[in-house]
């Protein structure tokens, strides 16, 4: 996964949620306690956060550094940010070498990242659209994409629903809903 994965990610969260921002963002976004508002800020938080690890390669924490987006800012302002984060993101991707290790719980290499900015952006998209009554489903190639890279033990079936049976978000036929899980973006190679 690369840079342009996360581009197509925040893109399609545009394309869905962009129509909506008239709509009331205080309500839950989905399984969450937060809202959808403070979904989509938390979006942006993580992409910039991926942005800065990848850009100071730091080996052994995150930076302390955290997005503060205004209590004001409008749900259109708010995917602006989130826009603007994932360009951030994007352009450190799009930089960094295949060598490149941050920390993120072990060394992390840029597809790593790029497919936990793209998953972030993804699932809570998800949660968002939930939380104002859309329908809509992660699109399959992004999910299969990042199910291969964080979560390579994934049981088959269709890459969207799969995706979120994986995170807690959905059901799959015969399978127990996971009540706790972890990605596995950390490699050492």
């Amino acid at each position: 996964m690369d840079h342009q994965d996360v581009d197509a990610a925040v893109a399609e969260m545009l394309r869905v949620l962009g129509s909506h921002t008239a709509e009331d963002w205080t309500v839950p976004a989905g399984p969450l306690e937060w809202t959808c508002w403070q979904t989509a800020a938390h979006i942006g938080h993580d992409l910039l956060a991926y942005a800065a690890q990848l850009a100071a390669r730091p080996a052994d924490a995150y930076l302390p550094v955290d997005l503060t987006v205004r209590p004001t800012a409008s749900p259109a302002e708010v995917l602006q940010i989130v826009t603007a984060c994932g360009g951030l993101l994007s352009s450190a991707l799009a930089t960094a070498g295949p060598a490149v290790r941050a920390w993120h719980w072990g060394p992390c290499d840029p597809e790593g990242f790029a497919a936990m900015g793209v998953a972030e952006t993804l699932l809570h998209t998800h949660d968002i659209a939930q939380g104002l009554s859309v329908s809509w489903l992660p699109p399959a190639p992004l999910s299969e994409a990042v199910l291969g890279r964080l979560f390579p033990a994934a049981p088959p079936g269709d890459p969207a629903r799969v995706l979120l049976w994986c995170t807690g978000r959905g059901e799959l036929d015969g399978l127990p809903r996971p009540t706790s899980w972890r990605w596995e973006a950390a490699r050492s190679d």
